[in-house]
């Protein structure tokens, strides 16, 4: 059993105090919030995260899981400290470090003993260097700065952790791997690896990956746009690639673009260290630009099928979180379709499993909300599917065509499969794929 303490109860934050606690640490998450802390010792989660409520509902009732807004009370006692802090980007697409460089400033003043001070966050290279610096100014004993970075999923944030891949360590300090390699031995008793290595190839491990998947997605989605044009089905040329064990299956779906809190800010976090370091990734590049692009891919689509005016048109969304099974809205391509389609004057209905009240926090009454599914397809013009959640993978296709005033599907997620949707009655209109028109 080990002492941790957590600062910060975002999503990362949040995640990893429970599991830690679930493998019977005591666990105290620090939060300057005090509404949120609030609210979370009365054992309200703040996020939705599958499984998440359960493991955090038993922790609090065990005494393992605590919250506190003071950050000297927090770490007192603790063996490990993490940083679970937020590094958005900022305007020229760097990563905002002031938290936690705030951070690391405070804990050298009040460290009374030996910590090892771990980097949840994902940052940039050379970011351990600079909170050892932070906290070398005001302290006066020993300690390590370790970069652990998170490779959790939204929507698989449980099973992620506590059935990692890979456990990714940065620490040159023997002592500081040894209790890190302690705390880690519960989650990888299969024999899943836990990598050790310097801390600034462990930083970039985490924004090389994300990356590389950002990569794949933007590849896949070029291809879908190639294939419309061409005439070839993006369905078959994917299988055929993903055949290929050098390739794989994975993040070969074309869609409407990458969102979320973690692939835009790290493919602009990592490509503005390039620059910062005379380096220019080309390919990052050309990443953003076309993730862009593809947010809106749609659009083009529906405006033409409208022959140019959409305005009084009622479009319904199904999906408004950037994934399914989150209520994460940050960046997601639903928000760049809401806009483009209230600026043309359209009218706008949309469902969300999970990510309603987000929404509304951000558009309030420009646009209208229903309770499920099929609500919000009453006398709708056309329907698009941003979001690939599983409730609308099988709907009743029946309903929809007595619903909605014109048979007219937008997928920006190939939900359907085309021989199916063939003479069912829909306008259908995919990626990469042929469009059916009404049978």
């Amino acid at each position: 059993m080990k002492k941790i303490a957590v600062i910060g109860t975002g999503y990362v934050g949040l995640v990893t105090g429970t599991c830690f606690s679930e493998t019977g640490n005591n666990v105290i998450c620090i939060d300057i919030d005090e509404k949120k802390v609030a609210s979370l010792r009365n054992g309200k989660v703040p996020i939705y995260e599958p499984n998440l409520d359960v493991l955090f509902e038993r922790n609090i009732s065990s005494g393992r899981l605590k919250f506190t807004t003071s950050l000297e009370d927090g770490i007192k006692g603790a063996e490990i400290i993490f940083l679970a802090l937020p590094t958005p980007s900022c305007e020229d697409g760097s990563a905002d470090l002031s938290h936690i460089l705030g951070i690391a400033n405070e804990l050298g003043k009040i460290i009374e003993d030996f910590k090892v001070i771990v980097n949840k966050s994902t940052v940039p290279v050379g970011t351990a260097e600079k909170v050892t610096q932070a906290i070398k100014k005001n302290i006066k004993v020993d300690f390590a700065v370790v970069s652990n970075p998170e490779f959790l999923r939204e929507g698989y944030a449980i099973s992620d952790f506590q059935k990692p891949e890979r456990i990714v360590i940065g620490t040159t300090d023997e002592r500081a791997k040894k209790i890190m390699e302690s705390l880690y031995k519960p989650f990888v008793r299969q024999g899943n690896p836990i990598y050790f290595m310097d801390e600034k190839s462990a930083e970039l491990t985490k924004y090389a990956a994300n990356s590389f998947l950002a990569t794949k997605i933007t590849f896949m989605n070029e291809i879908a746009n190639f294939c419309e044009l061409v005439g070839a089905d993006v369905d078959k040329v994917r299988i055929g690639m993903g055949s290929d064990s050098r390739i794989g299956k994975r993040f070969l779906f074309p869609g409407i673009g990458f969102g979320g809190s973690c692939f835009p800010k790290d493919v602009r976090a990592l490509f503005k260290s390039g620059e910062e370091n005379n380096f220019s990734f080309e390919i990052l590049d050309a990443v953003m630009q076309v993730n862009q692009k593809q947010k809106t891919i749609l659009f083009p689509k529906i405006k033409n099928y409208f022959r140019g005016n959409i305005k009084g048109k009622k479009i319904a969304i199904w999906g408004l979180a950037f994934k399914p099974d989150t209520d994460d809205i940050r960046e997601a391509p639903a928000l760049n379709m809401i806009d483009l389609l209230l600026e043309e004057g359209a009218e706008i209905i949309s469902y969300d499993p999970a990510a309603i009240n987000n929404t509304k926090k951000l558009y309030g009454n420009k646009i209208q909300f229903a309770l499920n599914e099929y609500d919000v397809l009453k006398n709708v013009d056309a329907l698009v599917i941003c979001t690939e959640w599983g409730i609308f993978r099988n709907p009743d296709f029946k309903r929809m065509k007595e619903l909605m005033e014109d048979t007219v599907i937008f997928d920006g997620r190939n939900l359907f499969d085309l021989e199916e949707m063939n003479g069912k009655g829909f306008y259908y209109n995919s990626i990469g794929r042929e469009s059916l028109e009404v049978k």
